[in-house]
Formats: C-alpha cells, sequence, structure tokens
C-alpha cells in the first residue's frame, strides 16, 4: 500500500513541512516580476560530470534504500551518472535557507516560502531549462510560477504539487460544508473539534477566505496583504483559536483524531484523508468554494554550486518519468511530470490527487514569500513581510 510508505516519510519528518511555508496566488508568474534578483547567468551547456552532488531535500525526496530497501531513486542515479550523492533532510525552509548560504550545497528541494528568499538573495541561479530534457513534459501549470520564475526566467525545476483540503467527519458534521466559513465564521458550532495547520502560513488561509467574505478589504493575493489586510486575516485566527481543538502538523496525528472524534473539521492534505479513509474514519476531503492555499516544491541549483553538472544531471533524473512517479506516491503529492501518471503502480493515483486537472490547481493559491513589496503588484503601500507573519502567529496560539 503506497501510502503506509508515505507515511513513513512523513512520521520520519513530523513537522518537516510544518516551517515549510509560502508561495502564490494561482501559477501566474506575474506577482514575482517585481523583484530585481542579481544578475546571474544560467550555463549554457554542461561539462562533465563532478563525481558527486550535495542536496537539501525534505524527507522523502532522496531515497536511497536505507529507509526502506524498496524505495530507492538515488542507487540508480548514481550508477547512471557517476555522481554520488550526499543530501541533507531539512527541517525547516529557514534552515534550508541558511544551508544554501554557507554554499556548501549544489541543490534544493525549495518550497514556495524559501524559493524567493533564495532568489531575491542570490543564493539560487536561474536554470536553463533546455539543459534539463524532462522540463519540456512538466505540467504547464507548474512552469513560470510566481514561486519559481522572474520575469519569465525559471529559477528552477518543478517536482511535485499539492493542495490544502478542508476535511470533514461526515457522520458528525452535518450539513455537508461548502465553505471556508466551516472552520472560520462557523468554527463555534464545532468548539473543541477543529483542527488547523499549525503554521505562520495558515494565517494565508484565512486571508483568502476573507477575499470573498469580505470583498470590501480587497484582496488580491493572501500572501501580498497590506497592514489593515493583514490585521483582519489575523483577528479572524484568534477568534478561531477559541475553537480549536488542536493544531496539526503531523500526519500520523491528524489521522488519529479524525478516527478518534477528536477532531472533526479542518485543513488536510491528500495523502491524510486518503490514510484516514483506509483506516476507518468517516471523512471528505475538498477544495471549497473559495478555492484553496497548496504548495509546489522547486528543485533550486545554489549560485555557488561546487558540482554544477551532476546538479543538473539530477534535477533531470527526480523529474524522470519513473523516479518522479517514485516520488510522488512514497510523498503522497502529485508528481511534476505529465508521463510520470503513466509510471505510478496506483492507476488511480494521478485521478486522486488532480495531477493533469489544470482547472483544479488555478482554484489553488500555492504558497509564496510575503515580502514588504506587495506581490499582487501594488506600489505605494507596504505589504507585511514574513517575519511579522512568524510574530503574528504565536500571538494568535496564545
Amino acid at each position: 500500500m503506497r501510502l503506509t510508505r508515505t507515511l513513513k516519510a512523513a512520521a520520519a519528518a513530523a513537522a518537516l513541512l510544518l516551517a515549510a511555508a509560502c508561495d502564490s496566488s494561482g501559477s501566474g508568474g506575474s506577482p514575482a516580476s517585481g523583484l530585481n534578483p542579481p544578475d546571474l547567468k544560467a550555463p549554457t551547456k554542461l561539462g562533465r560530470t563532478e563525481g558527486q552532488v550535495n542536496l537539501i531535500a525534505w524527507a522523502g525526496y532522496v531515497e536511497d534504500g536505507s529507509n526502506d530497501p524498496k524505495v530507492d531513486w538515488v542507487s540508480g542515479f548514481e550508477k547512471q551518472t557517476g555522481c554520488q550523492v550526499h543530501s541533507k533532510v531539512a527541517a525547516s525552509s529557514d534552515e534550508m535557507v541558511k544551508l544554501m548560504k554557507t554554499g556548501e550545497y549544489d541543490a534544493v528541494s525549495a518550497s514556495g516560502d524559501a524559493s524567493l528568499r533564495l532568489i531575491a538573495s542570490g543564493d539560487a541561479a536561474p536554470v536553463n531549462t533546455s539543459l534539463v530534457p524532462n522540463y519540456k513534459d512538466i505540467f504547464s501549470g507548474l512552469k513560470n510560477g510566481a514561486w519559481n520564475s522572474v520575469k519569465g526566467r525559471m529559477y528552477g525545476i518543478p517536482h511535485g504539487r499539492g493542495a490544502n483540503l478542508l476535511m470533514y467527519n461526515t457522520a458528525k458534521v452535518n450539513p455537508a460544508p461548502t465553505s471556508w466559513s466551516a472552520v472560520f465564521d462557523d468554527a463555534a458550532r464545532y468548539k473543541g473539534h477543529v483542527t488547523a495547520y499549525d503554521s505562520p502560513i495558515y494565517i494565508a488561509d484565512a486571508a483568502l477566505y476573507l477575499k470573498v467574505a469580505r470583498p470590501e478589504l480587497k484582496i488580491k493575493d493572501p500572501y501580498a496583504l497590506d497592514q489593515k489586510q493583514f490585521d483582519a486575516a489575523v483577528a479572524l485566527l484568534k477568534k478561531q483559536n477559541g475553537d480549536i481543538g488542536e493544531y496539526w502538523g503531523d500526519y500520523l496525528k491528524e489521522v488519529s483524531a479524525f478516527k478518534s472524534g477528536d477532531s472533526v473539521i479542518g485543513t488536510t492534505w491528500q495523502v491524510i484523508a486518503s490514510l484516514a479513509a483506509d483506516e476507518g474514519a468517516r471523512v471528505k476531503a475538498f477544495v471549497p468554494k473559495e478555492g484553496s492555499t497548496g504548495w509546489s516544491d522547486t528543485w533550486m541549483v545554489s549560485a555557488k554550486a561546487k558540482h554544477p553538472n551532476c546538479a543538473y544531471k539530477w534535477l533531470d533524473w527526480i523529474v524522470s518519468p519513473k523516479v518522479n512517479a517514485q516520488v510522488a506516491e512514497y510523498f503522497g503529492e502529485a508528481p511534476a511530470n505529465s508521463k510520470a501518471c503513466a509510471e505510478t503502480s496506483d492507476k488511480n493515483f494521478c485521478t486522486t490527487y488532480h495531477a493533469s486537472d489544470e482547472g483544479y490547481w488555478k482554484n489553488i493559491a500555492f504558497w509564496n514569500t510575503p515580502i514588504e513589496q506587495c506581490l499582487d503588484g501594488r506600489t505605494g503601500v507596504r505589504c507585511v513581510p514574513y517575519a511579522k507573519w512568524v510574530q503574528a502567529w504565536t500571538e494568535i496560539k496564545g
């Protein structure tokens, strides 16, 4: 069963993705176009491989069989390229950024909050996608995103994506919800049994809801909030806090909470919903009418890479159809390569994860990095940067 293997990856990193936060509203590339990163050049051709590559990754992305003998896509890469893989599992996006700044690593599987920071600081170099043959088969919705490109230049190769869903207990939540209002304005109905993702980036979920519920706030992008918009999102979350039973950051704990009835409604990921259902929980997960936030990870190359040729070989390998399918099933996400769906062991996997449904992803506001320069293109106003989101999250939770 694929989900069991996915949970091994999750359990090994319980809160790894907790601090992984931040991305943009939808899949367009325009919000990051206002950034002016250093003028770094991508290579025009590859040279001889250097014999090794040093990677920073989320747990479950660089598997060599040591965690599970049946899960190994590193050995084949090493054999084919001669590049020995040395990887470090990062516990947060902040750690990824710090590690990349050392210059000791060649590539990183950056989430949206890390990617823009790495681009702006010059720690990540633009990539020449023509040197990554499998890039041509990457789903179009993952190319030129607000979190992985600037002014039409890609700064990495997309790895996979997922949505933050609303999950509820079908026996205890009636009528069936259609809106995020169920966990915000109407959360008191389920007081003590509401669950939410434990991360500052969850502020964007509140902003996404307010974008529709309070149009007078004029929120365009849940990651580009001026002070008034930000204060409204924080106020909504402080109110919600009184109804929260548990903030979650661990797959297994959320599954257990829905099985026991401690949680009956809240945010989740598809892999968690599937596992909870398989274990007998009466749950349903979906994208509410307002849309959802979500995440997309990107393999980025260090501007100081000592082994750039091996790094490019890795980028192409990890998004090759068979390997990308293996990673997606093991981790629990939609693959980035359109040809990966033909390689999954579960032939319904890509349907479950909406891998090729670009209409579905148009309703997902992928995590991005909130910065003072408003990502929605506004000028003459400052938006609240991510450091303030972190401070506010501490206050929200009390």
